[in-house]
C-alpha cells in the first residue's frame, strides 16, 4: 500500500484557538523549528473557535480577582474540575488576554474610559467576559491567522488525521496517519512531538452547535492509542440553540449566553416566563440548570410550534439589541426571525465536551511525545463549563503546549513507527470500500435521535442501558455499510463513514460513563439518582479501550487548592453580581 512520508519537528492537529496558539508559541520559542499545522478543512475556516460568539473570561477588572474566577469555575463545575488545571486556566488567562490584544492584534470592545468592556455571563459572580460584539471567535481566529501566515509555518489543509502511530514498544508516538482529502491518498507524518488539538464537538446529538467537520476524532484516536478519557458523561448543552426546523443546519446554532446576561427572557409556548420556577437565578443560572428547565417545559408539552421555547429581547429595546448583538440579529433574520423585536424559538443544543483525554498542566500525556490542548482534554471544567471559559481554555493551554513542545524537541530525535501498526491503520481507514449498500444518512439520524432521547439532558438506568445496546448494534450496522463511489478524491461519503465511526465510539463512552455515575452532577442528571452525593468524596470517571472493549474506573478528585465547604472569596461564588457593588455589575 502506498503511503506518502513526511517529517516535521512539531506536528499540530487542529487549527482552532489551541492549535494556532501552539504553533505561534512554538515558533516564538524556536523560529528554526519545522512546524506543521494540519486541519480537516482550511485554516481559519473550520473548527469551533471561529464560531465563538460570547467571549473570553478573564479577571482583569477592578474588584475582580483570579481567586473569584477560580471559585466561580469550581462551583460552576460542581467541584469536579481538576483544581490545578482550573487554576492554571484562570491565572494564565490574564497573561493571554493581553497577549491577544497587544501582540496578536485583537480589537475587543471598550468602555468609555478605554478599559476592556466585560459583559455578564451566567454562573459568574463578576461580569468578566471580554468580547468583540458577538463575533469574538472570528476576531481571535482572524488575527491569529495573520500571525501564522507571516511566519514560516507549514500547513496541511484538508488533511484528516485518522490514527496516532506509535513506536514498536508502544511507549511513544512516532507520528500521525492522514488522509489527504483532496486526492484520497494516505500520508504519514513523522514528528518529534505531536499536539492533539482537534476539538471535541458532540455532533452525535439531534440538536448540536459544532461545525460539521467535528466528530470527536481526536478523542477517538487517543482512546484507540490506549490513553484514558475522563468524565465523558459530562456533555454540555447550551440552553439556547436556534430552532428553525430539522431540515436546516441553522437549527442548533447558538444564540449566545450574553442574551440572557443582558436581561433576555425565556418563555414557554404559552408565553409564560418560567425560569424562576426552577432556580432563584432565573435565566442567569448555569447552563446545565437552564437546559434542564427548558427540557422539562418541552417534555410537559408547553412548547412552541417547532417544539422548543422562546427567547425574547424586545423589552430591552429593539435598537439596543440590534446594536449589541448584531451578528445574532442578522443570523436570526436570515432564518426569518426577528430577535430584536419579537420572539425566537430556541432549544437546548449539544455544545461542548467537558470530558476528554487525561492530561497534565504542561499538556503532556502518558504517551511520550503526545501533547493535548483544547476541547480534546478533560478535567479543566469538571461537570459544567462556564460560558467564556472555553476559548480561554484553548488559548491558555494551546500556548503552554507550544512552549512545552519547543523545549521537548531539543532533546528528542525522530522516532521510527511500528510499520505493522501503520499498515494496519491504513487498511482500517479503507475498510468502508470493502462493503456495499446501506444508508449512512439514516444511520446518522438514528444516532442523533438515540443520543438525544436516551443519553441526553435527563437520563436514567433504563434508557442508558438501552442506549448502550443500541449503540453496539449501530456500530455493527456501520461495519456492514459501504460507500457506493470507489473514488477516494474528495469522497465526502467516505468521510461521513469515518465521522460516524468516531461518533459511535465516543457515544459509547458517554453512555457507559453516564450509566456508571449514579448521582447527578452538573451536565449529568440522573432522574433515578437526582442527589449530588457527598462533594468531599467526589470521583471522576475514567474509561479506557482494550481488545475486549471499554473498561471503566473512577479516581478521587484532588481538592488541592480548596475543599468543599470552603472558599477563596468572602461572598457566594457563581451568584449573579449585585448592582452597585463596584465592578460587580
Amino acid at each position: 500500500m502506498n503511503i506518502e512520508r513526511h517529517d516535521t519537528d512539531v506536528l499540530i492537529i487542529g487549527s482552532g484557538g489551541a492549535g494556532l496558539f501552539a504553533a505561534l508559541h512554538a515558533h516564538q520559542a524556536n523560529p528554526e523549528l519545522d512546524i506543521t499545522v494540519a486541519a480537516k478543512g482550511l485554516l481559519g475556516k473550520c473548527g469551533c473557535t471561529r464560531m465563538v460568539q460570547g467571549g473570553y473570561n478573564v479577571a482583569i477588572a477592578d474588584g475582580d480577582s483570579i481567586e473569584r474566577h477560580f471559585m466561580d469555575s469550581i462551583v460552576g463545575g460542581k467541584w469536579l474540575p481538576d483544581q490545578r488545571l482550573a487554576w492554571r486556566l484562570v491565572e494564565t488567562a490574564v497573561e493571554r488576554i493581553h497577549e491577544l490584544e497587544n501582540e496578536v492584534g485583537c480589537f475587543f470592545d471598550r468602555n468609555p474610559d478605554g478599559t476592556m468592556h466585560q459583559k455578564a455571563f451566567a454562573g459568574q459572580s463578576f461580569d468578566r467576559t471580554v468580547h468583540k460584539g458577538d463575533l469574538t471567535g472570528i476576531e481571535i481566529i482572524n488575527r491569529l491567522l495573520e500571525q501564522i501566515w507571516s511566519r514560516n509555518i507549514a500547513r496541511l489543509e484538508e488533511h484528516r488525521a485518522v490514527s496516532l502511530i506509535c513506536t514498536t514498544d508502544g511507549a511513544s508516538v512516532a507520528g500521525v496517519l492522514f488522509i489527504d482529502m483532496r486526492t484520497g491518498d494516505l500520508r504519514f507524518v513523522r514528528a518529534r512531538s505531536v499536539l492533539m488539538a482537534a476539538g471535541g464537538g458532540p455532533t452525535m446529538y439531534r440538536y448540536h452547535t459544532p461545525s460539521g467537520d467535528k466528530a470527536c476524532d481526536g478523542m477517538a484516536m487517543a482512546l484507540r492509542a490506549g490513553l484514558a478519557l475522563r468524565d465523558m458523561e459530562m456533555v454540555q448543552f447550551h440552553p439556547t440553540g436556534l430552532l428553525a426546523g430539522r431540515d436546516t443546519r441553522m437549527t442548533g446554532t447558538v444564540l449566545e449566553e450574553g442574551l440572557r446576561g443582558a436581561g433576555g427572557h425565556l418563555l414557554n409556548g404559552e408565553g409564560t416566563r418560567f425560569m424562576f420556577d426552577y432556580h432563584e437565578h432565573g435565566e442567569r443560572a448555569t447552563r446545565d440548570i437552564v437546559s434542564r428547565s427548558i427540557y422539562k417545559e418541552m417534555r410537559d408539552g408547553r412548547t412552541t410550534p417547532n417544539g422548543g421555547v422562546y427567547i425574547e429581547m424586545k423589552h430591552l429595546g429593539p435598537e439596543k439589541v440590534a446594536q449589541q448583538f448584531k451578528g445574532m440579529v442578522t443570523r436570526c433574520a436570515d432564518c426569518g426571525f426577528d430577535l430584536a423585536g419579537d420572539r425566537v424559538e430556541v432549544v437546548p443544543t449539544a455544545h461542548y465536551m467537558m470530558g476528554g483525554v487525561v492530561f497534565d498542566e504542561d499538556c503532556t500525556t502518558d504517551l511520550h511525545g503526545l501533547f493535548l490542548a483544547g476541547e480534546d482534554t478533560g478535567g479543566v471544567h469538571g461537570a459544567n463549563r462556564l460560558g467564556g471559559n472555553g476559548v480561554a481554555n484553548s488559548t491558555v493551554f494551546g500556548g503552554i503546549a507550544g512552549e512545552r513542545m519547543a523545549a521537548f524537541v531539543r532533546d528528542e530525535g525522530l522516532r521510527d513507527p511500528d510499520e505493522d501498526a501503520l499498515a494496519e491503520a491504513a487498511a482500517d481507514c479503507l475498510r468502508p470500500f470493502d462493503a456495499t449498500g446501506g444508508n449512512l444518512n439514516e444511520l446518522r439520524l438514528q444516532l442523533q435521535d438515540l443520543m438525544w432521547d436516551k443519553v441526553g439532558i435527563l437520563r436514567d438506568e433504563t434508557t442508558l442501558t438501552a442506549a448502550i445496546s443500541d449503540l453496539d448494534a449501530l456500530g455493527e450496522t456501520l461495519e456492514r455499510t459501504g460507500i457506493a463511489d470507489a473514488g477516494r478524491a474528495f469522497n465526502l461519503t467516505w468521510h461521513d463513514w469515518l465521522n460516524l465511526d468516531s461518533q459511535i465510539l465516543i457515544s459509547k463512552t458517554i453512555a457507559r460513563a453516564a450509566l456508571a455515575r449514579e448521582n447527578s452532577r452538573g451536565a449529568h442528571y440522573r432522574e433515578d439518582f437526582p442527589d449530588t452525593g457527598e462533594l468531599e468524596s467526589s470521583r471522576y470517571t475514567v474509561i479506557r479501550k482494550s481488545d475486549t472493549g471499554l473498561s471503566f474506573d473512577t479516581e478521587p478528585v484532588d481538592f488541592c487548592i480548596v475543599k468543599p465547604g470552603k472558599s477563596l472569596i468572602e461572598d457566594e461564588a457563581g451568584a449573579p453580581p449585585t448592582a452597585g457593588m463596584g465592578g460587580r455589575r
